[in-house]
């Protein structure tokens, strides 16, 4: 087991060297040159010199890289261009509210549609699971945006039942954190919620078909035992899997979710530091953002020495 764990650690190297190579090279896979975008229109081409010496342009592509790569491993993610902060500053202001979002719409997720793709199993061919998964096909069919403002619009605005955009902060209390934060939970969580309920559904119709299974229920085990202990325990690996393979639906829904709402996190971030090609915060967000989903993932690999006792080596 410690043989593994160790294997899936060192595989996790080379994958974030090829990231944060990907992630540097943004800057000039970028089509014109950066530092005349930057400069704008009416800059002389001594300006744009200029710039292009303070990002370092001037410099071989390899030195660059590494020397931004020593910087990151120090924790130093650059400077924004724009605001002049450092890119961990700002990270580090706009990471609540994201964090929140997705471990709430995480919690929400989870806690729904596994119970709906267990109960749609057992059921399957009956009206449940027919309405389980056509809910399943309106959750992957229906736009993120379209979602959320259909919400606003019902929730917030015509009923005003919750505020229609920003943020609280958890500081200020459970209630009003949780008020700001329930519409874009549902809206991001919809599609997650539709694609582990398709997954357990299946999941758990192969493991209901096994001897054990029918040799439980033949002893009178009760149903939802049989169910949520027998079958659910030996399902778990494909749907860990793909809790863990969502968390970028979840990052790249937050971009999306974020901006319908107007919450201040690291996907408006992302957004605003596209729009005026901050590049050093877009590298920085990027790299976090991938960093999140290669920990993620090797958790989840770890996980299944946890779930599945076959997994030892």
């Amino acid at each position: 087991m410690l043989a593994f764990i160790v294997r899936r650690i060192i595989t996790t190297i080379p994958v974030m060297a090829f990231v944060a190579l990907f992630v540097f090279s943004l800057l000039y896979i970028a089509p014109g040159d950066p530092a005349a975008v930057i400069a704008g229109d009416q800059a002389s081409p001594a300006d744009v010199e200029k710039i292009r010496a303070s990002l370092g342009l001037d410099r071989p592509y390899l030195v660059r890289f590494a020397e931004w790569g020593f910087r990151v491993l120090q924790g130093d993610l650059g400077t924004s261009i724009f605001t002049s902060l450092p890119v961990t500053q700002l990270i580090a202001q706009r990471i609540e509210p994201t964090l929140s979002l997705m471990v709430l719409t995480l919690i929400f997720a989870v806690t729904i549609a596994v119970p709906m793709g267990v109960i749609a199993a057992w059921k399957a061919g009956s009206w449940i699971d027919r309405g389980a998964m056509a809910f399943a096909v309106f959750g992957f069919s229906v736009p993120v945006f379209v979602v959320g403002y259909l919400l606003a619009y019902v929730f917030a605005l015509q009923l005003d039942w919750v505020p229609v955009q920003g943020y609280t902060p958890l500081s200020a209390g459970l209630w009003p954190w949780f008020r700001n934060l329930i519409l874009p939970a549902i809206t991001l969580g919809l599609v997650y919620i539709a694609l582990i309920a398709r997954i357990t559904r299946a999941t758990m119709l192969e493991v209901l078909q096994q001897d054990y299974v029918r040799t439980a229920q033949a002893k009178g085990v009760g149903q939802r035992e049989v169910l949520f202990i027998h079958a659910l325990k030996n399902a778990a690996v494909p749907i860990v899997t793909i809790i863990g393979i969502g968390i970028a639906l979840l990052i790249g829904g937050a971009v999306v979710t974020e901006s319908v709402f107007a919450i201040p996190g690291l996907g408006r971030l992302t957004v605003d530091a596209i729009l005026r090609r901050d590049y050093p915060v877009i590298q920085g967000v990027v790299l976090m953002f991938s960093l999140v989903y290669v920990l993620v993932n090797l958790i989840i690999d770890l996980t299944y020495t946890l779930v599945d006792p076959r997994i030892r080596y």
